[in-house]
């Protein structure tokens, strides 16, 4: 089975190109969801100990937490620490599953594949990439954005350009859909050749 990571800058299309592979009944991991269901259950208890301000009514505030930690290096990390084992034994969970039942690809869409530093069990890494100003266009239509937020995630970041450079797959988002999908449909074809060799 190959496992591919699917990663990208902020607003180059991820969850476009996940929904796309997913299209094409190939099964996804996306690491953001995880910890969405994590904030609801497991995450709730340590996260509530180390950020007591963002638990409201029991649950995670991820607005309450992200002020928090937003542009504080050392309450990220402190995030990170008790976030990240919780969504990699999930991750692991995902992979073992789809092994046993047969399936030649998985994809993993982890947005800070790069950024974290975590060595995740990958076969091979596809980027999502579209030009500066449309990545911005696209950042700044989301609710809840400001010229500040964006400016502090993309520093969080590594660039588009040393992201494309450690590719396996490059998919350009500022293509057509229809171009788009040709490019997810190639990437799938290529995968599971790999398997069938």
């Amino acid at each position: 089975m190959i496992k591919l990571g699917l990663t990208g800058s902020m607003a180059t299309g991820k969850s476009t190109v996940a929904s796309m592979f997913g299209k094409r009944h190939v099964p996804i991991y996306d690491a953001d969801k995880a910890v969405h269901k994590l904030y609801q259950n497991e995450a709730i208890v340590p996260v509530g100990k180390a950020f007591p301000k963002a638990v409201i009514d029991g649950k995670i505030d991820r607005a309450a937490l992200a002020g928090e930690v937003l542009g504080d290096k050392g309450k990220l990390a402190q995030l990170e620490a008790i976030v990240h084992p919780l969504v990699h034994q999930k991750m692991h969970e995902f992979i073992s599953f789809h092994q046993n039942v047969g399936q030649k690809l998985v994809v993993l869409e982890i947005p800070l594949l790069f950024e974290t530093g975590k060595a995740y069990p990958l076969d091979k890494i596809a980027v999502t990439f579209c030009d500066d100003q449309t990545q911005k266009q696209r950042a700044m239509a989301r609710p809840g954005m400001s010229e500040e937020k964006f400016a502090a995630i993309k520093e969080r970041q590594m660039s588009q350009q040393d992201k494309k450079q450690r590719a396996d797959f490059l998919i350009d988002t500022g293509k057509t859909p229809d171009q788009t999908q040709q490019m997810v449909d190639d990437i799938i074809q290529t995968c599971r050749a790999l398997v069938n060799d």
